[in-house]
């Protein structure tokens, strides 16, 4: 069962209203269904719209700020719990440990190094939570083609889906199957 989830995404807006709108209806859905949220801790960008819609909403909300970024991103002072950890490495473990479940929105760098950090430790055996985007404008679009493309090279292994979808209920339904499940097919395959 599906009680947290992790979301990744950017410390920015981003150029498109289409990712603060969706970052609000996926937060406040989750928070809807009794579902908390772990995310980053800070109060800026989708982050910000993250934390603040599911509060809102009556959920719970745990930030996990490492140092070095609490001095360069606002913290978010009215979440349900923060952690300060030392280092990104930090913070990136007790997010999985927290968390029953990882998505990303869409992000920058840092989003994609904590999506395919997780999903990497699924895929070698260090858990066996679930790993998703949440599509936005089919922003995620680009990665999904490197996949194929890596796939097609010869260089991906057997491993763990990424799971893929747009709209809230669905991607809640992908989760708790595939934690249901226990397992997933093959990298970079992804359901719509």
């Amino acid at each position: 069962m599906i009680k947290r989830v992790a979301i990744y995404c950017g410390s920015r807006l981003g150029n498109d209203p289409a990712y603060a709108a969706a970052a609000t209806t996926l937060a406040t859905f989750l928070a809807q269904q009794g579902i908390g949220i772990v995310y980053g801790g800070s109060q800026s960008g989708l982050m910000g719209i993250v934390a603040n819609a599911a509060l809102a909403a009556g959920g719970e909300v745990i930030g996990v700020m490492p140092g070095v970024l609490g001095q360069q991103e606002r913290i978010h002072t009215g979440l349900t719990q923060i952690h300060h950890v030392h280092s990104m490495h930090e913070r990136k473990a007790l997010m999985a440990d927290l968390a029953d479940a990882f998505v990303a929105l869409p992000g920058g760098i840092g989003t994609l190094d904590e999506l395919v950090e997780v999903w990497c430790w699924a895929n070698i055996g260090d858990h066996n939570k679930p790993c998703a985007c949440f599509d936005v404008d089919q922003f995620w679009q680009p990665f999904f083609d490197l996949l194929t493309h890596i796939r097609q090279q010869g260089f991906a292994h057997q491993s763990g889906e990424l799971l893929r979808a747009s709209e809230p209920a669905l991607l809640l339904q992908q989760l708790e199957h595939y934690a249901l499940a226990g397992s997933g097919s093959e990298a970079g395959s992804s359901s719509k």
